[in-house]
């Protein structure tokens, strides 16, 4: 592999390697920062590239990266304890009955609109999760049988 570069062998792996760092992660940014120092270290001992898969030499460095960034922060504890008594806020959390009512309420909302025509499911749509006037859902359905 000497004779090849790290531009010609490496680099056309590296968005495969980005998207095994996703996986890992399960976040862009973690993956980001985690194929940043994988690329690295990758750079740093391409001379020690051996095999005749860079690829699978790659992805065992993310892997490797990966895991030993999780050994870095499961080594430094990030517990901050809680103290009731010092916390001067009123606790305004529903209890677990409370929620159980809220999220059946719900359920029964979400079915009652999916049985409404859809003309009707689109009005609420359009009211209630998108923010429209009544106003301005009478005029996109004016436009809407223009069309």
């Amino acid at each position: 592999m000497s004779q090849h570069t790290f531009e010609t062998v490496v680099v056309p792996h590296l968005d495969a390697a980005f998207n095994h760092a996703r996986w890992l992660t399960r976040n862009d940014a973690d993956a980001e920062d985690v194929l940043q120092d994988a690329a690295v270290r990758a750079f740093r001992f391409f001379s020690s590239l051996r095999a005749d898969n860079p690829r699978a030499w790659l992805f065992t460095i993310v892997r490797h990266t990966w895991y030993a960034r999780v050994a870095q922060r499961e080594a430094r504890p990030h517990v901050t304890e809680y103290d009731e008594m010092a916390d001067p806020r009123p606790n305004h959390h529903p209890d677990p009955e409370a929620l159980l009512l809220r999220q059946q309420t719900v359920d029964q909302v979400r079915r009652a609109v999916e049985l409404l025509p859809l003309d009707f499911r689109e009005v609420i749509v359009l009211r209630e999760l998108e923010g429209l006037s009544y106003k301005e859902i009478a005029e996109s359905s004016v436009h809407q049988l223009e069309l």
